[in-house]
């Protein structure tokens, strides 16, 4: 069987690198709430959802436009790929598994993909990699990507930029292993199994509470934008990072234990926001 796994690695990157991955991932934030605002204006007039094709033709009009020939310092198939992003939050939306799509805002989620492998070069001897329009760009090579590779992400958190590389390689069919379970998941009990155990809620937010309280307060007594307001601020971010971090590690080991020892896992379906809304 094929198996696609993503490897996630932290890059080195010049100051100028990360200045065009800046403009790299603004580019694409603006054709996806340009894209966006089209798509409502096309709504209210009441004409039909613009199709990913047809929306990618206004891209060589909006190059051409003035004030925006900046767009053609960008890959183009990072910007293809913006669309593709709005018409599958749109396709979510359609089919009630998100909200409405929204607005992107500067700093947040910000990134880029290269969706073709043949314009991608992975030197993982060296811990390094070769871009579009940026270049060969290290990273810390932490393990092996194995397989081929498939396409590139590059992102930002917390000031700092990654390159997720998805690869492709054939992996012999893994055979069931344990029995079934029954899985409720609640709010005082993170999963509850059929077998009687359960899981207790992380709460990460809590134990960083107080550091998260001392760094906002320090924030809150500093200059808005001056130099002591923006460490004051990174320490802020890397709270929230370092809370966000909990959570996913908690997640992975949760659902790899879980996969590893049941053959068959069921999982009522449910709304847990509503449920913590209610709580």
């Amino acid at each position: 069987m094929q198996r696609l796994q993503a490897y996630k690695f932290e890059l080195i990157a010049t100051g100028e690198q990360q200045r065009q991955m800046r403009r790299f991932s603004g580019a694409c934030r603006f054709v996806y709430n340009k894209a966006l605002a089209l798509q409502k204006e096309n709504h209210e007039a009441g004409n039909k959802f613009i199709g990913y094709v047809a929306m990618a033709a206004n891209l060589p009009v909006w190059k051409r436009e003035t004030g925006f020939e900046w767009l053609k310092d960008s890959p183009s198939q990072a910007l293809q790929h913006a669309l593709k992003d709005l018409e599958k939050a749109y396709k979510n939306f359609f089919e009630k598994r998100a909200d409405f799509p929204r607005f992107k805002r500067k700093g947040q989620s910000d990134s880029f993909r290269y969706p073709d492998p043949k314009q991608i070069k992975l030197d993982q001897g060296n811990g390094r990699i070769f871009l579009p329009k940026l270049g060969w760009l290290r990273y810390r090579n932490s393990r092996e990507a194995s397989g081929e590779v498939r396409n590139v992400t590059v992102s930002q958190s917390g000031g700092k930029w990654f390159v997720s590389i998805q690869t492709r390689r054939e992996v012999e069919t893994p055979l069931p292993t344990g029995g079934i379970v029954g899985i409720d998941m609640g709010i005082a009990r993170f999963a509850t199994f059929s077998d009687g155990t359960y899981l207790a809620p992380l709460d990460s937010f809590k134990k960083h509470q107080q550091r998260l309280k001392k760094y906002q307060r320090r924030m809150a007594r500093k200059v808005k934008f001056s130099a002591n307001w923006k460490k004051a601020k990174a320490k802020v971010t890397q709270v929230h990072i370092d809370i966000g971090n909990a959570r996913k590690d908690y997640l992975h080991k949760a659902s790899t234990t879980i996969s590893q020892n049941h053959a068959i896992v069921c999982v009522e379906d449910l709304q847990i926001r509503n449920m913590s809304k209610s709580s």
